[in-house]
């Protein structure tokens, strides 16, 4: 990795977020983001902190009438020519997911989609 001493910090699988040390070392994140501190909190101490932080948008009632549920998704089949299926496959996991934003794409160009 070229640039690996520009990465301060970095998060594991779990969530466990790293940060880099002097000495080079990464060591995990004592913070208020401690999960197991959120999870210690009711309901109304949550509300009261996202009421005060300035970087947390009110998600009241207006909010969720305008938020757009995602499209459903159908398992269907479809034949495709073999190099078409290896260049997705390619590229590793969510090939599908990258096929179906391939023709999103060209629903969107049609004038047919969101």
């Amino acid at each position: 990795m070229a640039n690996a001493d520009a990465i301060t910090f970095m998060s594991l699988a779990d969530g466990t977020l790293l940060q880099r040390h002097p000495d080079g070392a990464f060591r995990p994140v004592v913070a208020e983001s401690d999960r197991a501190k959120l999870a210690a909190l009711t309901e109304d101490e949550v509300e009261r902190m996202s009421a005060t932080d300035l970087d947390h948008p009110g998600l009241d009632d207006a909010f969720w009438e305008r938020a757009a549920s995602p499209p459903t998704q159908e398992a269907v089949s479809i034949k495709l020519d073999s190099d078409v299926l290896q260049y997705f496959r390619k590229a590793g996991r969510g090939y599908q997911a990258r096929i179906n934003a391939v023709l999103r794409n060209h629903m969107r160009a049609a004038g047919k989609g969101r």
